[in-house]
């Protein structure tokens, strides 16, 4: 079964941070991270992304036919979501073990959902 994990922490501190350069190497190709390095030689890995900061996102709804945008990714929270992590795993029970040896799990949320 496939697990989405949304990595969720501090959106003040994230948007804190500068805004991610495009053409950077993504992360997860620069540093090793025991927590991935582990999912990546157990097969469970399957992707994962860090996104940019909440400040540039937008949230859109459609009402009476007619799209309605606006600036901020949630209602006002202290947390909001700043990742994703999508692996493969036997059981929800699995999944949830996983997250919670999440490096954020003690700092931030991490949201566990099946596919």
């Amino acid at each position: 079964m496939k697990f989405l994990l949304l990595v969720c922490w501090d959106a003040k501190g994230m948007d804190a941070q500068p805004d991610p350069d495009p053409t950077a190497t993504p992360i997860k190709e620069e540093a090793s991270f025991p927590w991935l390095d582990d999912l990546q030689a157990q097969g469970r890995w399957i992707t994962s992304d860090q996104l940019a900061p909440p400040r540039g996102a937008r949230s859109v709804r459609v009402r009476d036919g007619r799209p309605i945008v606006t600036d901020g990714p949630f209602a006002e929270t202290k947390e909001a979501v700043g990742g994703f992590d999508l692996i493969e795993c036997g059981s929800r029970d699995e999944a949830v073990e996983i997250a919670a040896r999440h490096p954020v799990a003690r700092t931030g949320t991490i949201v566990e959902s099946a596919r």
